[in-house]
């Protein structure tokens, strides 16, 4: 069975960074591709940004694009989100995801991953 871990998130103050860290284990885990969701109360799961296996393909959200960076790190089974340029709306629990599949355009659905943390806080202070 695979597990992801999600750490790293905590109280910022706008225009801060945080750094989000999320481990893969157990199972097939070699080549899944891997993203964060986030989520506010009584929202829905937004996607935030994606990686592919190899690291080559990312894909961001409109609304954190060139704020925000998905990195892995295959040898660790580690992938990170890179948090710069914070605003109060970028508070949410932040969920690390996995799939099998491929980054098509189903990708940013959240139903389209089987794999989930638990999530890690993240909160930006106006």
């Amino acid at each position: 069975q695979v597990h992801v871990e999600e750490s790293g998130g905590g109280l910022v103050q706008a225009g801060g960074s945080l750094r989000l860290s999320c481990a893969l284990s157990g199972g097939n885990s070699d080549h899944l591709d891997m993203g964060w969701f986030r989520q506010v109360p009584g929202k829905d799961r937004e996607f935030v940004a994606n990686i592919d296996w190899t690291g080559e393909t990312t894909n961001y959200a409109d609304s954190v694009k060139g704020r925000f960076t998905v990195a892995r790190d295959n040898a660790k089974k580690m992938i990170f989100l890179q948090m710069d340029s914070l605003k109060f709306e970028d508070t949410a629990v932040y969920f690390c995801v996995a799939r099998l599949w491929g980054l098509g355009p189903e990708s940013i659905l959240p139903q389209s991953y089987p794999y989930w943390g638990l999530g890690t806080q993240v909160t930006v202070s106006s």
